[in-house]
This record gives C-alpha cells, sequence and structure tokens, in this order.
C-alpha cells in the first residue's frame, strides 16, 4: 500500500555530464505527471513521463530536471558567418557615415550574441543512458517514501477498521430483543391508557410487527460486517485500491446513517 503523497531525489555524473532530479507528488483523482527540464535535453521528456507511467498509478507528480554537461566531448564550435556578416556590414556603414576608422578586429566580432555558436552533438542514446539511470534512482526513492507512509496509513485504518467492528458488534447487543421489549412497553401502555386488561391482540400484532420492520437493523449489519471484512483484504492488495475504498468507505457511511434513523 502506498501513499500518494512523496519526494524523491538522485544526482548522477559521468564524464562531466551532471544530472539532478526531484520528484515529488501530492493527492489527485489520476495521474498527472508534470516535467520541467532543460531545453538542450527537451526531446527526452515523453521518454522520462513513459518511465513514470510504468512504475506510479496515480497522483499529480512534479519532475525537476537539471543538466550541466561540463564536458568538452560531444561539443563543436560553429560560426554563424551570416550573422557575423550582417554585424560587419552595419559597423561599417555607421563607421562611414560619421567618417570614423571602420578596421574592425575579427576577435570583436565574434563576442557580439550568437555569432559563436556551441553545438552539442552528443549522441541522444548516451544522455537518455545517464538520464534514465539517475531517474531510476530517483523514482526508487520516491517509490521508498510513499511505501513508508502507505504502511503507517494501513496501520492506522486497521486500528479503525478494529473499533468500528466492536462498535457494531455493540450495536448488534443492543437490538436483541428490542422487538419483545416493545411488545411489553406497548402492551402496558394500552391496558395504562384504556384502563382495561383486555387488549385487542390482533391489533397489538400488527402494531408489533409495523415496528419490527422499522427497527430492524439486520440487513444493514449483516453489510456493515461485509464492508469491514471486504475492507481488510483490500488493505492486503498489492494494486491501487484507493477509489475502491472511496466507494466502500461511502457505503459504509450509508448502512451507518441507516441505523441511526432506525435508532428510536
Amino acid at each position: 500500500m502506498k501513499s500518494m503523497t512523496g519526494f524523491g531525489r538522485a544526482n548522477f555524473e559521468q564524464d562531466g555530464r551532471m544530472y539532478n532530479i526531484e520528484i515529488k507528488s501530492v493527492n489527485h483523482r489520476y495521474l498527472d505527471i508534470s516535467v520541467k527540464m532543460p531545453r538542450s535535453i527537451s526531446y527526452l521528456e515523453e521518454k522520462v513521463k513513459k518511465e513514470i507511467m510504468t512504475n506510479i498509478s496515480r497522483g499529480k507528480i512534479d519532475v525537476f530536471i537539471t543538466f550541466d554537461n561540463n564536458s568538452a566531448k560531444g561539443k563543436d564550435i560553429k560560426i554563424n558567418k551570416e550573422l557575423a556578416e550582417i554585424y560587419i556590414r552595419e559597423l561599417k556603414q555607421l563607421a562611414k557615415e560619421n567618417e570614423i576608422n571602420a578596421d574592425i578586429p575579427v576577435t570583436e566580432i565574434s563576442k557580439f550574441p550568437d555569432v559563436l555558436v556551441i553545438q552539442n552533438i552528443e549522441e541522444e542514446d548516451t544522455i537518455w543512458k545517464e538520464l534514465e539511470e539517475c531517474l531510476h534512482k530517483a523514482l526508487t526513492n520516491f517509490i521508498r517514501m510513499r511505501e513508508e507512509e502507505g504502511n503507517k496509513i494501513k496501520e492506522d485504518l486497521q486500528v479503525r477498521l478494529q473499533d468500528i467492528g466492536k462498535k457494531v458488534l455493540q450495536i448488534s447487543g443492543f437490538s436483541t430483543g428490542l422487538v419483545n421489549d416493545y411488545v411489553v412497553k406497548l402492551e402496558a401502555r394500552i391496558k395504562e391508557i384504556l384502563k382495561t386488561d383486555v387488549v385487542d391482540k390482533e391489533r397489538l400484532n400488527q402494531e408489533i410487527v409495523i415496528y419490527a420492520d422499522k427497527c430492524s437493523i439486520e440487513e444493514e449489519l449483516t453489510r456493515l460486517h461485509s464492508h469491514i471484512t471486504q475492507f481488510q483484504n483490500m488493505l492486503e492488495e498489492t494494486v491501487p485500491i484507493g477509489k475502491k475504498i472511496d466507494f466502500l468507505i461511502q457505503e459504509m457511511n450509508r448502512e451507518t446513517n441507516t441505523i441511526g434513523s432506525k435508532s428510536r
């Protein structure tokens, strides 16, 4: 049994490439995954989501990924010649119009924005293999935390179910003999009102039948016992049970309300 709340973090480094992943989740009716990662590796976002979907079934999942590539391998410097030529042409035109020296060192041109571009030509498979390893570590830590909290919730639910079971037995004991008590009280009340020891037994039996039908809670108690047993069995399952438990608790509440309405 797992909680929908959790947090997991992991780091991975290989040949100057550093990865950091954080995963956190909160309650949600469905599975909602949000991934924030650098633009340079954003092409791997769908793979990250698919990997998470194989391990998580419910919750609002937020994934934060950072990637620093300090490795010289896989990098190449390119000169944007078209852009450099535009800078040179415009600067020469500016110098001509203002009658100033038009000598422009190439090193100065290289300092202008986007003239020199560092291209990362790292193979996609290599990046994904390293990112996947980091992701697995983060997921392991994330799932471990969800399981630890899930076990605590399970223990708490078991205690509450035991308490409810005891109260159901008490209620069952209170309801036993209720009709017989009513017969005695009703007959005594009729004699008191009519000032006679003669009672219409047929009429009395009709009232008893009506009362017995109104106050009987055997069906509700039977269903409550069944719901408690189902609940306890669900707590031992290895598949997601949140929605099933939510439905079962609604049914338990329904039976409890019905018993309360018959408490007279």
